[in-house]
């Protein structure tokens, strides 16, 4: 079985920031260490995380008073923040800087008195955190079909930002859409769709001709992950999302003769390998790498976490 291995894949620079933080956090102040909300959307990272002493949660009131709270890359809203200085926490901020643009586009708007139309999935953990900037003017709209249903109070002073990791194609149809109906709304210079988004949904739109199934390392709550499988299913193609190699069913690649391998921008390298070489023993797997674009991108630690180093 031919084995196309995508490059670009995997981890991004925000994913990578984000864990780099934890794990300092964790070397800094030792366990336990809380973290709001998962700090990717992985199963794998998440699981090692709680064997090493993290706690993740839902509310900033399960962490005690006086504590240590880490921001996941997906952002918060400033009621967050509000909640955790009530409780004198000390707040490290993992949020992913793109993320962090998002934000302030959306500051921005409100300001100069726009009404922001936020395109992306209203319970996502991105969408929570970006809407709480300004959640009295933004309106989240997950389709083109409810562009069409869309009420807003001054057609003249309307903006739309988006999540960044969006499906490509379904960003553009809802951006159509709003562009048609609203023909003067204003939106960022940059799209807000991330790099790492773009480039693997770009990979696996390029590549999955050359094969027959795409397999997808990735968790079922990371959107990034499912927009890959939803790209591989665009070009006519069965696409799986699977954790780790263990879920892989044998039944998928009977008879095929070519599958593409590429991870969400959350799930680790070592997953990937695990999976390659599953494919490699069980079904004669000849590995090639393709890499369609080269990454450089890197974060810096944010100055919470260096703040925090300088008192420990």
């Amino acid at each position: 079985m031919k084995v196309i291995l995508a490059n670009p894949r995997g981890f991004c620079a925000g994913v990578n920031m984000a864990i780099d933080v934890v794990d300092q956090v964790l070397t800094l102040k030792g366990a336990p260490v809380y973290v709001y909300h998962e700090i990717v959307h992985n199963r794998h990272v998440v699981e090692d995380f709680k064997s090493r002493g993290v706690t993740f949660v839902d509310a900033v009131e399960e962490v005690p008073v006086g504590g240590t709270i880490v921001y996941s890359a997906h952002g918060i809203s400033p009621a967050v923040r509000q909640a955790a200085k009530a409780r004198n926490l000390t707040e490290v901020d993992a949020s992913c800087p793109l993320v962090i643009k998002v934000h302030m586009e959306v500051l921005r708007y409100a300001r100069e008195g726009y009404t922001i139309i936020f395109v992306g999935h209203r319970n996502h953990d991105e969408a929570v955190g970006t809407v709480g900037e300004a959640p009295d003017r933004i309106i989240v709209v997950e389709s083109a079909e409810e562009v069409e249903a869309l009420h807003v109070p001054d057609e003249s002073k309307l903006a739309f930002v988006t999540q960044t990791t969006l499906s490509i194609t379904d960003c553009n149809r809802v951006v159509a859409a709003l562009k048609k109906r609203f023909p003067t709304i204003r939106h960022p210079a940059k799209d807000d769709i991330c790099y790492a988004t773009t480039n693997r949904q770009s990979a696996v739109t390029q590549l999955a001709s050359e094969v027959d199934v795409v397999l997808v390392v990735g968790s079922q709550n990371s959107s990034n992950s499912k927009r890959l499988v939803d790209r591989a299913q665009e070009a006519g193609k069965a696409g799986y999302l699977i954790d780790d190699a263990s879920e892989l069913k044998p039944e998928w690649l009977a008879g095929r003769a070519a599958v593409l391998v590429t991870a969400g921008a959350s799930a680790p390298e070592r997953l990937v390998e695990t999976l390659l070489n599953r494919l490699r023993t069980e079904f004669g797997g000849v590995v090639e790498t393709r890499t369609l674009v080269e990454e450089d991108v890197f974060f810096d630690a944010p100055k919470s976490l260096r703040s925090l180093a300088v008192v420990a």
